[in-house]
């Protein structure tokens, strides 16, 4: 097939250093412009990154009419204003996650791309990766018979005041940068949607960003339990505690890409150790996009979950300033 071509909005690290090789490594897409505010920055992170064209803006990006799809690793806060220039191009989009701020922002930019008959994704890499088809594809068995609790962590370090994760009118937080995870990967495992969730979160004085919040979520019956923090030691793990057994994918989120990634699982006979061979679930990401986009078919991850996620994560918001259980609608 034609590769698709690509164009990204934003110098990000998040890209470059995540995103950028595999991109370059695909058949299914092709690499072709990166946005600046600056025609100079363009210029520079082009000629430095081996990306052909660089745009001194956003909007001349995404006028460019030989561009097919868009990246849109912006802060939070700008998402929906892009997905509604991309759209309006014509553009098909993979957006960073959050989507948007709020749920009903999030229906509002699903509904805006497909009335320009366009695809939108979230861009949870993490569910384009074998260990977690291989994890659901274990709890779908009854191997390990019904799911009763999931419980996950996920942490990292960053202090710093002028970062878009600790500037709340960014979208900054622990919740909607680390926590979108923690309920993505719940709902997977769980099959489910929660009901109600509860959740208790302490803000930094200075930064007024959620920095530890720790959440329960009711699936009625089974239940999810996580602790997310941007003040801790880098950590993260997700396991879910069964009736007949147990799973724990041991790096849910960053799995390297040039390592194996484990799922460990226990159940009556003992344990084992699932190996996965090494894959860049980035690299994975935009592959099944970009067939999608070629084949006219379906988004690979629906933007109906994105939705689903966001309601989660206002319903969160929501019983830490009520001090309750607080229904998901």
């Amino acid at each position: 097939m034609k590769p698709v071509r690509l164009g990204v909005l934003g110098v990000s690290n998040h890209f470059i250093k995540r995103c950028l090789v595999p991109l370059k490594k695909l058949e299914t897409v092709e690499l072709y412009g990166i946005a600046s505010r600056s025609q100079d920055k363009a210029d520079e992170a082009a000629k430095r990154l081996g990306i052909p064209k660089g745009y001194g803006s956003y909007q001349s990006l995404i006028d460019d009419k030989s561009i097919e799809m868009v990246y849109i690793p912006l802060p939070n806060h700008l998402h929906m204003e892009w997905i509604k220039k991309a759209a309006d191009a014509g553009k098909h989009i993979v957006c960073e996650k959050p989507l948007a701020m709020s749920a009903g922002e999030t229906e509002e930019a699903a509904a805006y791309a497909q009335k320009k008959g366009v695809l939108l994704m979230e861009a949870f890499m993490y569910r384009f990766h074998p260990q977690w088809k291989r994890a659901r594809e274990i709890i779908l068995t009854g191997e390990l018979g019904s799911v009763v609790s999931i419980n996950s962590f996920f942490s990292y370090d960053l202090r710093d005041p002028l970062n878009i994760r600790n500037i709340p009118e960014a979208g900054g937080g622990a919740i909607p940068d680390i926590g979108c995870y923690a309920v993505s990967s719940a709902r997977f495992l769980a099959g489910a949607e929660p009901k109600r969730v509860v959740a208790l979160l302490d803000y930094d004085p200075v930064f007024k960003t959620d920095v530890l919040s720790s959440a329960i979520l009711d699936f009625g019956g089974p239940r999810a339990v996580f602790t997310v923090s941007t003040q801790c030691y880098p950590a993260q793990y997700v396991e879910a505690h069964c009736t007949g057994g147990e799973l724990r994918v041991e790096l849910p989120f960053n799995a390297y890409p040039d390592v194996p990634s484990v799922v460990t699982v226990r159940n009556g006979i003992g344990e084992r150790k699932v190996a996965l061979a090494p894959v860049d679930q980035y690299a994975c990401e935009f592959d099944e996009f970009a067939l999608a986009v070629r084949a006219g078919s379906p988004s690979p991850l629906p933007i109906a979950d994105a939705v689903a996620n966001q309601r989660v994560l206002d319903a969160l918001y929501a019983s830490a300033k009520s001090g309750g259980w607080t229904a998901v609608r």
